[in-house]
């Protein structure tokens, strides 16, 4: 029976999220495992790696991105019909385009990021670009509206915001990619055509050696990994408030609104500040595996701020009478509108 309640409960909370997304959340799960299949079976590689890396990447992260866009627009109660319909663009004009430019080239065992090697690969690779730019300002467009929102938690009304503007500052980091490296802007002013403009590499031509699963530059700088953390704080703050809420069940000193509410804001500061941190370390041409010491100084210096504030923060919480925690919020109501 306990079960059973669960379940109707769960189809209950899904029923609100909005579909395209979801739906196309659940496409790009079923193309990351087509392209497993393919990176199985098919020998074919590109830049050192198998053809179908990339798409397997794109479509976890993308639906991941489609996945959380949908639960964040289904809390919401104002602007729902312009939040649905962005959402919808978001689908046909970001996603889609995006994942079908490069499972397109990957198929045909190409580039699809800065190839400019025919005018095919440059038309794609435009493609590419314009979806990228829409689906920034779409999840700008969609930011604004879901930072109006009302909510019963108050650490959750503050994480929703604070991902999206991180998660935009990481999206940001693949223009940086776009740009010639000094050798192709020489090349350029000599009037030379390149079959490449840009690289996610410093220090060293794209396709070194690659770390395992990710692929980054394992010898070299590289901006995805400040592109990729960045973009997922869409997800990592919300979960945070989450994992507060649930521990504020065990642990009383997390009980008051207020106190989980500062550490999701130490933690958005704390995660801006990490991909900040990796961005640097890539402009400097070092990769993420061989930090140097001004690296790991800042990273200790960062890692030792964000732990005292956290600290100070659940002292100031213990010292405080109970009484004050304030109401105690269903867990239902997690995430959810006033």
């Amino acid at each position: 029976m306990g079960a059973l309640l669960q379940r109707r409960d769960f189809r209950k909370a899904t029923s609100a999220w909005h579909g395209p997304l979801s739906y196309c959340a659940a496409a790009m799960a079923v193309l990351a495992v087509g392209c497993a299949i393919g990176l199985a079976v098919d020998g074919r590689t590109l830049m050192g790696q198998g053809v179908w890396l990339k798409p397997i990447k794109f479509a976890i992260s993308l639906g991941l991105y489609a996945l959380t866009l949908a639960w964040m627009i289904g809390q919401a109660r104002r602007w729902r019909r312009t939040l649905w319909w962005l959402g919808t663009v978001t689908v046909g004009g970001f996603l889609l385009p995006e994942i079908t430019a490069i499972t397109f080239q990957a198929a045909r065992g190409v580039r699809s990021h800065f190839n400019f090697a025919t005018g095919l690969d440059e038309t794609v690779f435009m493609i590419m670009g314009g979806a990228a730019y829409l689906g920034w300002l779409l999840t700008f467009a969609m930011g604004i509206l879901l930072m109006a929102q009302r909510r019963l938690d108050r650490a959750m009304a503050w994480a929703i915001p604070l991902g999206l503007a991180i998660s935009l500052a990481g999206m940001s980091v693949g223009y940086l990619m776009t740009a010639p490296t000094p050798g192709q802007a020489e090349g350029l002013a000599r009037g030379l055509s390149l079959t490449t403009i840009g690289a996610h590499s410093v220090g060293a031509p794209d396709g070194g050696a690659g770390m395992a699963i990710t692929g980054w530059e394992a010898g070299a700088g590289d901006l995805r990994v400040a592109h990729f953390v960045g973009l997922h704080a869409l997800q990592v703050l919300p979960l945070v408030a989450v994992g507060l809420r649930l521990l504020a069940r065990r642990f009383p000193v997390l009980a008051g609104a207020g106190t989980r509410t500062a550490l999701v804001v130490v933690s958005a500061l704390g995660y801006a500040g990490l991909t900040g941190l990796v961005l640097w370390q890539a402009q400097r041409g070092q990769a993420l595996v061989h930090p140097d010491a001004s690296t790991l100084g800042a990273a200790a210096a960062l890692a030792g701020l964000v732990s005292a504030c956290a600290a100070a923060v659940l002292a100031v919480s213990a010292r405080r009478p109970r009484a004050s925690a304030g109401p105690r919020v269903p867990a239902a109501a997690v995430g959810t509108s006033a």
